[in-house]
């Protein structure tokens, strides 16, 4: 054998050995069609033509008849004489919402109509908490014009009690996240409000951009409201300090930002500066976006942010934040006294760039222990359709987002006009699945297959009634030097709610060596050496 031909050999087996090292990624299967989800969404007419119908819609991720099997909420426009042309008027009473129940074999089943969550006005977003502890997860929905509240009956039923709640805020509503803002025990909810919309009156634009955008608008004040424990809501916007007339939030999301045990409120703004309200613990708040960095993305300037979504991507035990927008998004870390942008420098501008982001999704797709970034795009102007991005963190000191598209699946090669994101195990098999909204066109409920080759721990943790989520705590799990923290949550990303349980990705760890939940007003639970690859439900100790 010559000199070359070995060298030949050799250099066939290195290769063959780096290609084994690298891990084998986990796929994005498109399985809408096999679990039964043929809901479309509408915005009212046949023709994008005003900023109204291109917000798109979201989707919510929750329990909602406590079978321990994630369900999905899907909003839907309506026909509306003051948004759209007459053409559509023949779609007028013939649009509603969907409520998929998951069957637990892989398929889904509409049962709005027979829960009364069909729902009345124009829809962009959705949330859902259980506001009244009685063990039943209630739904909020976003409307254009008066929002609906639905209490859960706890038999599969909702009953309307939009009026009688308070919560039937008039305005052009996107995003409500729950948040016991005056550690009273009782869930409150800050109202993401967007724009006054003219019914079409303003013309002073160029055609070809489509229609005006949103600054040819007055904004809309966000409202905060009380949970009196009645079952009534007091608004408080401008006692507690989160009142500003003119915003146009795009979405909202409430989270520990500063590690104090309350949790902060973070607004996304279009074509404004975002806003940052720091809960003092006190029942007010503080706005810091501008002092710590949080008010504006691409390194100052002023961009359309989309839909907020947080979670600790360098694993230095405080959350960062990640907004797509309309062209090379943001990724802000959290170091400490400020947010730095790190938007070029890991490679998350060179992804994002060439995109219109919307929704997106920050989790461990492959459960080694490192958030990754799941981003929904299309055009905000018209219906122009393009691709969905994954970007795997790589898990280093210099922390790079690796595009990993190409690889994930035939869903990555497609095209939709995407709006909001929502994520969640709904096979419960330990990896992460994604539903992504796609305007004026059927969704896509994307199954993770692979992410279960790395072991992974849910966390499922409740108030003393054993059934209520305790929104606002906080869990960290331990792995070696790996430290992860995820708050409870819901509201994540544009107009969507996912998964409230939180989720943990352990590499090829058999177990965590502390599981650790700091209750909502501080106190402190500690588990040690918790098994890897099992829901782990946590009730909170009324000792603790």
């Amino acid at each position: 054998m010559g000199r070359a031909q070995m060298c030949l050999i050799l250099g066939l087996v290195l290769v063959g050995c780096a290609l084994s090292a690298e891990p084998k990624l986990p796929v994005f299967t498109d399985i809408t069609d096999t679990a039964g989800i043929r809901f479309k969404h509408s915005f009212g007419d046949y023709q994008m033509d005003n900023i109204v119908e291109a917000a798109g819609s979201g989707a919510c991720v929750f329990d909602y008849n406590g079978d321990g099997l994630m369900d999905i909420y899907f909003v839907n426009g309506r026909w509306q004489k003051d948004v759209n042309d007459n053409r559509g008027r023949d779609l007028k009473d013939k649009l509603f919402n969907a409520l998929y129940r998951n069957n637990g074999d892989g398929t889904f089943t509409d049962v709005a109509e027979q829960a009364g969550v069909l729902g009345h006005g124009m829809g962009f977003g959705c949330s859902a908490a259980d506001f009244d502890n009685d063990g039943d997860v209630d739904l909020y929905v976003l409307n254009y014009g008066p929002n609906e509240f639905f209490r859960n009956n706890g038999d599969g039923t909702f009953t309307d009690i939009s009026a009688q709640s308070g919560l039937a805020d008039p305005h052009w509503s996107l995003s409500a996240p729950w948040i016991d803002y005056n550690n009273d025990g009782l869930l409150d909810v800050y109202v993401a409000n967007y724009l006054e919309y003219d019914e079409g009156k303003f013309r002073a634009f160029y055609a070809a951009a489509g229609h005006p955008g949103p600054l040819s608008y007055h904004g809309q004040p966000d409202a905060l409201y009380r949970n009196n424990g009645d079952g009534t809501f007091t608004e408080v916007t401008r006692e507690a300090g989160v009142y500003n007339p003119e915003g146009r939030a795009m979405s909202a999301m409430a989270a520990d930002l500063n590690n104090d045990g309350f949790l902060d409120i973070y607004v996304s703004n279009d074509a404004m500066e975002n806003y940052y309200y720091e809960n003092t613990g006190k029942g007010t708040f503080e706005e810091k976006a501008l002092m710590l960095g949080l008010a504006f993305g691409e390194h100052g300037q002023g961009v359309s942010s989309m839909g907020p979504v947080i979670g600790d991507v360098d694993r230095n035990g405080w959350l960062d934040v990640f907004i797509p927008d309309m062209s090379y998004s943001s990724l802000l870390l959290n170091e400490v006294k400020f947010f730095d942008d790190a938007t070029t420098r890991t490679k998350v501008a060179l992804a994002c760039g060439q995109y219109t982001g919307w929704g997106a999704a920050m989790i461990d797709y492959d459960n080694d222990g490192y958030l990754d970034l799941f981003v929904a795009n299309g055009n905000a102007l018209h219906e122009f359709t393009e691709e969905a991005l994954l970007l795997r963190n790589n898990g280093k000191a210099d922390l790079q987002f690796l595009d990993v598209s190409d690889e994930s699946g035939k869903y990555f090669h497609e095209k939709y006009v995407g709006r909001g994101v929502a994520y969640g195990d709904f096979d419960n098999d330990g990896n992460l699945d994604i539903v992504v909204c796609n305007l004026n066109d059927r969704p896509r409920l994307l199954r993770n297959d692979g992410g279960n080759r790395n072991n992974w721990l849910v966390v499922q943790v409740k108030k003393l009634n054993g059934k209520t989520d305790a929104i606002g705590a906080r869990v960290t799990v331990h792995v070696g030097s790996l430290r992860q923290i995820e708050d409870v949550v819901g509201v994540k990303g544009y107009l969507s709610q996912s998964d409230v349980r939180t989720h943990f990705g352990l590499g090829k760890a058999a177990k965590t060596d502390l599981v650790e939940i700091r209750w909502p007003g501080g106190k402190i639970q500690q588990l040690r050496d918790v098994k890897a690859n099992q829901f782990l439900k946590v009730v909170q100790d009324a000792q603790k």
